[in-house]
């Protein structure tokens, strides 16, 4: 497998040139706004030839991306992806610039929206969020980071205990005299079914999976 995603290209349009025209404003301010008005559109709201310039410029330049996958990226896929996946979750954590909605019922009672105090009338009107939205995206973020880590390991062996003593009769695998070999089997599908979760919420919020 061999995998090359180039950067991002910025886009350079009348805004990003208004921004550089007046480069002691603020990016914000009201004159970099009207400046970047003035570029991109005439007096009937048509777009300007400088406006169609930059995008016709924008048009060349592509995103690089080599992917080449060969036929043994394919053995034990689930644990290849994860290898990808968890990195990137944990990358995506360290650079968030904001968070999704996430439904109550997919965190714990205590990050959920009714667990934190309540907003007044005007809050809600200015779109104001409770104090656990952020919280709530930062648990589910360590949910699928958790998940994709355990298809990366041998998880299973934190719940095996004793010693293994296997001898044959007549062809037929049976336990010998000395073994102690024993499979916490709830503690496994307790693991399994948080790791199940963790897929899950995944898939839902996979959309959301933006910086």
């Amino acid at each position: 497998m061999k995998i090359y995603f180039g950067p991002y290209r910025n886009f350079i349009g009348p805004y990003q040139i208004a921004e550089r025209i007046l480069f002691w404003k603020d990016k914000q301010s009201d004159q970099v706004e009207k400046l970047g008005d003035w570029l991109a559109k005439n007096k009937d709201g048509t777009d300007t030839a400088l406006y169609r310039f930059c995008r016709w410029v924008d048009t060349f330049k592509e995103r690089k991306l080599n992917i080449h996958i060969d036929d043994y990226d394919v053995w034990s896929m689930d644990h290849t992806l994860a290898m990808i996946i968890a990195p990137m979750l944990k990358e995506l954590g360290k650079n968030k610039h904001g968070a999704p909605f996430v439904d109550d019922e997919d965190v714990p009672l205590d990050l959920r929206a009714i667990s934190a105090p309540a907003l007044s009338e005007d809050q809600k009107n200015s779109g104001d969020t409770d104090e656990n939205w952020l919280p709530r995206w930062e648990w589910v973020l360590g949910e699928m980071i958790w998940t994709f880590e355990q298809h990366m390991s041998n998880w299973e062996e934190q719940y095996y205990s004793g010693e293994s003593d296997v001898l044959f009769e007549d062809g037929v695998m049976k336990k010998g005299p000395k073994d102690t070999f024993t499979v916490d089997e709830v503690g496994v599908a307790a693991h399994r079914e948080r790791m199940s979760n963790g897929r899950r919420l995944f898939a839902k919020y996979y959309e959301a999976l933006w910086d």
